[in-house]
């Protein structure tokens, strides 16, 4: 399956703009990776994406990666030190529950939609936007094989 043709250009466009709504009340950033395949644990893995985005280069490092696997139906998500610090021990996984119900129906954009805006409320809270505020990270859907 090529990856590239997973979603439609409005589907993109939806998840591009649940990133600018999130983003634009917090200074963290959020990016999402697909990928077709993933040998291994997808945590793993999106904390190899993380690195390679270089994600870990945000001021506050509160960026955080949501990770996906279309052909393997696996998905992780990854938030840096500074958001990991701030946001409740079960955090990622109740968010990733609640976008694995979307999933299972097949409702991809939905679910990751949804998470976006989870995780921004959460950044919003504990990293709140300040005048000085630049965007460290492109709002685009980065691309693997």
């Amino acid at each position: 399956m090529n990856v590239k043709k997973f979603f439609n250009s409005a589907q993109k466009e939806m998840i591009l703009q649940a990133i600018r709504e999130a983003e634009k009340e917090t200074s963290g950033e959020i990016r999402l990776h697909m990928e077709s395949k993933c040998k291994g644990d997808p945590l793993q893995r999106a904390i190899q994406v993380f690195a390679k985005l270089k994600m870990h280069k945000t001021k506050l490092r509160n960026g955080t990666l949501i990770y996906l696997a279309v052909e393997d139906n696996k998905f992780a998500i990854f938030g840096d030190g500074g958001i990991n610090k701030a946001v409740p021990e079960n955090f990622w996984e109740d968010v990733k529950d609640e976008m694995a119900e979307y999933f299972k129906k097949g409702n991809f954009v939905t679910g990751i939609t949804k998470g976006i805006h989870r995780i921004g409320e959460k950044l919003k809270a504990f990293f709140p936007y300040q005048q000085d505020d630049v965007n460290e990270l492109p709002d685009d859907i980065s691309m693997g094989e």
